[in-house]
């Protein structure tokens, strides 16, 4: 592949090989699991491609240099060989981030002061000062990485987190990142041809992400990436890319459901899901987990997200909770899989359903969640 580079698309730690999959299905080239993500070889249209359907990906970062540096005055020298101009605009603010590790140049700040003032200096773009607060989405990141005196420079593509679609405007308390619940989703076997339901829907994330899936829509569609602002943008060649995918929309004859007790809840899913143009196939009741009942059609998936109860005492009293969603299941959601995030090996067994062994632990904000997943119910 001419200019090919190396492109890292990064994803919660034990979500690797999930991502990978993802990659190699979108036809990226060689996808590889590696801590913290997936590397590849690309260029820019990859990048490009990357950031728009990519549904598990956090970011996606381009190496723009490589070097060996055993101490500061090198690390200068080195920077001001860049090409900062193939990537980099001079009008274009530049935020710098820098960790260092197991390295002779081990002082983030004075290696990060080095990189910025070669750029300064080579190409004149203003950088953005340590710690300070620019307005959302003008600065591109560089993300800087000195691993035993070898330095990397990436460039983040993304700007903010692949997450953030611009749909999901109401969200409640702890909400699941989009890009999580789209793994998940994979990891039970989701991929657009069954109905989904979430009994304890929140702000909808699960039935609009797999209505989203069924209705192959690109995650993101309706959203600006940092990529838009480097030297190596093409404007006409992501205008064409972007309005290919728009034509792969497909209509769906599934639907995807979400109950929630919680008025608020099922206004705010109501409104994301118009949001993200998929109002006209997924559905929003009130109700008590006690009271849900699989609608008409094919079974399909169960995917549930209940409290933590991360709170000392919580966990407790959440038993009982747990306990009514695993009988209402397995009384009424006969040949529907079931797949359930839980912090806690004692609530997922208090549902009583037949899991078998938990995924591995995934960090979710302060905590480790793991998913549990059934077969078909009998």
């Amino acid at each position: 592949m001419s200019g090919a580079r190396l492109l890292f698309l990064a994803v919660s730690p034990g979500l690797e090989p999930l991502l990978r999959d993802e990659a190699a299905a979108l036809g990226l080239p060689g996808p590889q699991s590696v801590p913290g993500g997936v590397a590849l070889m690309g260029g820019w249209p990859e990048v490009w491609r990357a950031n728009l359907w990519l549904r598990g990906a956090t970011r996606v970062l381009i190496c723009v240099a490589e070097f060996r540096v055993l101490h500061l005055a090198q690390l200068d020298k080195r920077a001001r060989k860049v090409d900062w101009a193939a990537t980099l605009r001079p009008d274009v603010p530049v935020r710098i981030e820098v960790t260092t590790r197991k390295s002779r140049v081990y002082h983030a700040g004075a290696a990060r002061e080095r990189i910025a003032t070669a750029i300064r200096e080579t190409l004149g773009a203003p950088v953005v000062a340590a710690g300070s607060e620019d307005e959302p989405g003008e600065a591109v990141t560089l993300r800087v990485r000195i691993d035993d005196d070898l330095c990397t420079i990436s460039v983040d593509t993304s700007g903010e987190m692949l997450h953030r679609r611009g749909h999901k405007q109401a969200v409640n308390a702890a909400p699941m990142r989009e890009t999580m619940t789209a793994l998940f989703l994979a990891a039970c076997g989701y991929r657009g041809g069954e109905p989904v339901l979430d009994p304890m829907c929140g702000s909808g994330t699960f039935p609009i992400e797999a209505a989203e899936i069924a209705m192959n829509l690109a995650p993101g569609r309706s959203r600006g990436f940092a990529f838009e602002r480097l030297a190596s943008f093409d404007p006409a060649a992501w205008a064409a890319m972007k309005s290919e995918a728009a034509a792969l929309r497909r209509e769906t004859p599934l639907r995807f459901h979400g109950s929630d007790r919680d008025a608020g809840a099922v206004a705010m899913s109501r409104a994301n899901a118009a949001r993200a143009g998929v109002a006209e196939v997924v559905a929003f009741r009130q109700a008590a987990v006690s009271d849900v009942v699989p609608p008409e059609g094919p079974p399909g998936l169960v995917m549930v997200n209940p409290p933590y109860g991360a709170r000392i005492g919580e966990t407790g009293r959440l038993g009982p909770l747990y306990a009514a969603l695993g009988a209402t299941l397995a009384s009424r959601f006969s040949g529907w899989r079931v797949g359930l995030i839980a912090a806690d090996p004692g609530l997922a067994r208090a549902t009583r359903l037949p899991f078998g062994p938990p995924d591995p632990p995934i960090p979710h904000g302060p905590l480790k969640v793991r998913l549990y997943r059934t077969g078909p119910l009998a």
